[in-house]
Order: C-alpha cells, then sequence, then structure tokens
C-alpha cells in the first residue's frame, strides 16, 4: 500500500508537467484545428535554452522560465505568420501537419549542430532532493514545477475566460465565420494562440530538462506522450487535457511501481485505446466545435 500511495503522489506531480505542455497543444488545435507535430521539440529546445542559461550564466531554470517563455512565444508567433498563416484550401489539416513535423525536424537539426547528440541534463544542487511528508517521498523539484503548472494553468484560463482576448478565442473556436463577421481578426488571434501554445513549452522544457535526460531527438517520444493526453482529454478541450495528464501521470507511475518500468510507457496507449473504445471523442470531446 505504501509503494503504491508514493506511486499515486510521484504520478499526480508528474501529470501536472504534462498537463502545462499538453495545454499549448490543445490550445492551438481548439483555435486552428491544427494537430501541432512540433510541441515537442518546442519542449526541447525549452529544455536547451534552460541548460544554456544554466551553464553559461548561472540561473535558476525556474527563474529562466521568465526569459525563454518570452523567447518562445516569438517563435510560435513566427512559425503560425511564416509558415501556417500562408495555408489555404481544403487540405489545411493535412498541409500544417507536414509543416509542423518539418519545423520539429529542423529544431531536431539546429539542435543537433549546436549542441551535439549527447545526452544531457540540467542539474541545479536541488535536482535529487525531496522532503519526507508522512513517510513519503515528494520531490522538490517535481512539487515546485506541479505548483508552477498549476499557476500557469490558472493565468491560462483566467486569459481564455476573463479578457477580450479570450472572448475573441472563444469565439473564434465556436464559430470562425460568425467571429470575423464580429470584426474578430482571426490572423492575430491564431497568431497569439499559436505562440501561447509555444510558450507553454518553456516551462513544460525548464521542468523535462531537469528531470529527464535529454538530446535533440528526445521530442519523438514526447510528442507521442503530448497527443496521447490530448486526444484522451478529448481534442481542443484544455480542462479535458489537465484530467487526461493526471490519469496518466498516475497510471504510469503506478505501472512502473507496481509492475516494470518498462511497461510504463505502453500505459499511455493502453488506457488510450480502453478509452476511445467506450467514448471515441475522448473524456471531454464534443462533436461541435467550443470545448475550450
Amino acid at each position: 500500500m505504501h509503494a503504491l500511495i508514493q506511486a499515486i503522489i510521484l504520478g499526480i506531480l508528474t501529470g501536472g508537467v504534462y498537463a502545462l505542455m499538453a495545454s499549448g497543444q490543445t490550445l492551438i488545435f481548439g483555435i486552428m484545428k491544427v494537430v501541432n507535430l512540433a510541441q515537442g521539440a518546442l519542449v526541447v529546445l525549452g529544455a536547451y535554452l534552460t541548460y544554456t542559461l544554466f551553464t553559461t550564466l548561472g540561473m535558476d531554470p525556474f527563474v529562466s522560465i521568465l526569459v525563454t517563455t518570452p523567447i518562445l512565444f516569438l517563435v510560435g508567433i513566427g512559425i503560425q505568420w511564416a509558415l501556417l498563416r500562408p495555408l489555404h484550401g481544403d487540405d489545411v489539416a493535412q498541409l500544417s501537419l507536414l509543416v509542423t513535423f518539418a519545423v520539429a525536424l529542423a529544431v531536431e537539426g539546429v539542435l543537433s549542430f549546436s549542441y551535439g547528440a549527447t545526452l544531457t541534463n540540467v542539474q541545479p544542487t536541488y535536482a535529487n532532493t525531496s522532503w519526507t511528508v508522512l513517510t513519503y517521498q515528494v520531490s522538490s523539484v517535481r512539487f515546485v514545477a506541479f505548483i508552477l503548472s498549476l499557476v500557469m494553468l490558472g493565468l491560462l484560463y483566467l486569459l481564455l475566460q476573463r479578457t477580450k482576448f479570450g472572448r475573441s478565442v472563444r469565439a473564434t473556436v465556436q464559430n470562425p465565420m460568425s467571429a470575423q463577421l464580429l470584426g474578430v481578426s482571426s490572423k492575430r488571434v491564431s497568431a497569439i494562440g499559436f505562440g501561447i501554445g509555444s510558450a507553454t513549452a518553456a516551462a513544460g522544457g525548464a521542468v523535462f530538462g531537469m528531470l529527464n535526460s535529454f538530446n535533440p531527438g528526445s521530442h519523438y517520444d514526447l510528442i507521442s506522450r503530448l497527443l496521447t493526453i490530448v486526444v484522451l482529454g478529448g481534442l481542443g478541450s484544455i480542462g479535458g487535457a489537465v484530467v487526461a495528464a493526471l490519469i496518466m501521470g498516475v497510471a504510469s507511475s503506478v505501472v512502473s511501481a507496481l509492475a516494470s518500468p518498462i511497461w510504463s510507457d505502453f500505459t499511455f496507449f493502453i488506457v488510450l485505446l480502453l478509452v476511445l473504445l467506450l467514448r471515441p471523442r475522448g473524456l471531454f470531446g464534443a462533436k461541435t466545435r467550443g470545448a475550450l
């Protein structure tokens, strides 16, 4: 029982970090109906930016988020304006898959040229420290990352629900044509939305770099997990992505603790298959637009 509870605690903390990264993925899909295959590469890019700031300037990885977030926000806007905005026609969804996958390969290539293919990680002095709470171990990095995820997800919720831009986003998601007739610039909303989705990769990358060894090719495994979470939660549903991330984090951690770490990776796809057999639209998916 002790091992099970410990695994659940670890899974919840890990799931919070996945929720932050997946929320950006599902926000982009909700606004643009674009499955962003570059999100994993952007997370790895965020990890390398954090690594560079840490090794060259001695900047704390969590503090570096204040620097890397606006950088990736601008990168996201640039990707949308330069590569996705020009796409037109009935095949936009399919073409966007190819474009974002090409972006992922381009980011991987640049990182490989700049840093090489050797595995690395970000190791501040507190990286391996933990606290004992009622005989259970709580990783300090995972706990702080979980709180950070809650704060950023809360800010994202307030942005979407309490601001003029958020109303524009929700109008675009629900009915793009009507939103344009009401004066909403769908191009501007799409660009900023893609930027925000990419910016979440900065915080996710900082934590990812502290918890995992990584190299430029690490985005392949990461994007498969993020897509599983997004599909499981329901395409376009940020709330669904958060719930799905927690479910997958706990399930993976429990399987790793009680069975074998080898099987923990398969947990993502097994749970996804079971849910989709019962509910093909995902946990919180909707038949119509407007899941945000």
